[in-house]
């Protein structure tokens, strides 16, 4: 807005109010395109919100329209101190026998020489020290712990280097295997020299060290399992291949101990995930209902009028309700407890589901359908993309509606321009006409004047 006008005030006209009047009739046309931007912006927005809305109820679709979603398993150990198990879509139900006969261990070599300490004594002054085929040669004196640390830094050795005290000022180099299992045990040749000496175990003589049990401290062992009285092995404690999608981790040795390990479908885990979609989607149906409310108060900036959004629950209503040719025991959500309330919404029926939840066969048959006849889901999925896509309805209606808004910028602008420029108009003449009825004020008293003194 421009300045007020500068007035003589002897006149008794108020131009500055005259001026208000007549800028805020001619701004009509101002307010009424500012208002109707402000009006897109705000439905452009809530399109912004039903994307939203519809996309998290695609991907809680998506999440039950495969039968590999749905293949929710759940493993159970007797003695899960001892085995530990977790289960994958891929697991068999079944009960398992598991027997521990062995752990996998990591192969342990102490040196049989000690140093009464690790930074002062020099053990060794030239030579080599091969561990597994990896070298690793002294260019000098080397204490302990300088042996320790540049056999850690050689490129990839097969065990790592430590200083440990084994008693009072006696302390000794002690390679533990990187990984567990036989396939990792490591032999050491030592052609080591000078200083006080480091010597590791040779049981048999040979000139090659760790090739005897005697000669290390723990032997490397591979896991040994029974699994349903069938022999497995492995060369870690973890074991994904004994029970079709099954890791086993074994923690503790017990040839005389059975641990039962029971494999079931995870109704649970289908459970939350219906959960989420029916969350997700009356999420979706109280935006649209708030929409429609607001519309017909009147409301400009909202979308309840809208084709789009009718067509969205429109759509979305016919695919919940529909009857499906699944070939199995369930045909329709209500029949799995699954079920559209008078208000629109969404519930789950606990009793019923838990009872449909277990023919899990039949619930994938609906959930997620077959080759070339889609379930309840994976048709919602395919249906939901007609709005979600990047080239889809609610993308391009957001679109449409963000440039009709930065269009009216201009014609906002170029009025805002024109009014300016009237306004400023407006305030000269107003202040020619205040400075000319002053004049004219003037001149009428002086000729009162000079007619009284006649």
């Amino acid at each position: 807005m421009g300045s007020p006008i500068t007035l003589s005030g002897v006149n008794g006209i108020d131009f500055n109010l005259i001026l208000t009047s007549i800028m805020t009739q001619e701004s009509q046309p101002l307010q009424a395109l500012q208002a109707r931007q402000a009006a897109l912006q705000a439905k452009a927005n809530s399109f912004g919100v039903l994307a939203t809305r519809v996309g998290a109820l695609q991907t809680a679709a998506a999440k039950l329209s495969t039968a590999t979603a749905l293949a929710g398993y759940t493993a159970t150990s007797s003695d899960a101190s001892a085995v530990s198990v977790s289960a994958s879509a891929t697991a068999a139900p079944g009960r398992y026998d598991v027997v521990v006969n062995e752990l996998a261990r990591a192969q342990v070599t102490a040196s049989t020489t000690t140093a009464p300490d690790v930074d002062t004594t020099i053990v060794a002054n030239s030579g080599t020290l091969t561990i597994g085929g990896v070298t690793v040669t002294l260019t000098g004196a080397a204490t302990l712990r300088q042996l320790a640390d540049a056999i850690n830094a050689t490129s990839n050795p097969p065990a790592r280097a430590s200083v440990v005290q084994s008693g009072p000022s006696s302390y000794r180099l002690v390679l533990s295997a990187r990984e567990t299992g036989e396939t990792n045990a490591f032999t050491i040749t030592n052609t080591l020299a000078g200083g006080s000496g480091l010597a590791f175990g040779d049981a048999d003589s040979d000139g090659i060290s760790g090739d005897s049990t005697a000669d290390n401290a723990v032997q490397a062992s591979n896991a040994s399992l029974l699994v349903n009285n069938i022999p497995v092995t492995s060369t870690t404690n973890i074991i994904d291949s004994a029970i079709p999608g099954v890791t086993i981790t074994a923690f503790r040795r017990d040839p005389t101990a059975t641990v039962i390990v029971d494999v079931t479908a995870d109704a649970a885990a289908v459970k939350d995930k219906v959960t989420a979609f029916i969350t997700a989607y009356n999420d979706l149906a109280k935006f649209a209902a708030d929409q429609v409310a607001s519309a017909a108060k009147g409301d400009p900036s909202s979308i309840g009028r809208d084709p789009i959004l009718s067509q969205v629950r429109r759509q979305l209503r016919a695919e919940l309700s529909a009857q499906y040719a699944t070939g199995g025991a369930f045909t329709a959500l209500a029949q799995v407890g699954v079920e559209l309330t008078r208000q629109g919404t969404l519930s789950l029926n606990d009793t019923t589901f838990a009872t449909a939840a277990k023919s899990t066969a039949d619930l994938a048959r609906l959930f997620a359908g077959s080759t070339g006849a889609p379930g309840v889901f994976a048709g919602l999925d395919s249906m939901l993309d007609t709005f979600t896509d990047s080239n889809g309805l609610l993308p391009g209606a957001r679109k449409h509606l963000t440039d009709q808004a930065s269009r009216l910028s201009a014609s906002i602008s170029s009025v805002q321009d024109r009014l300016a420029v009237r306004r400023l108009t407006l305030q000269r003449e107003f202040t020619a006409a205040d400075r000319a009825m002053s004049q004219l004020k003037s001149q009428s008293g002086s000729l009162a004047q000079f007619g009284a003194s006649v």
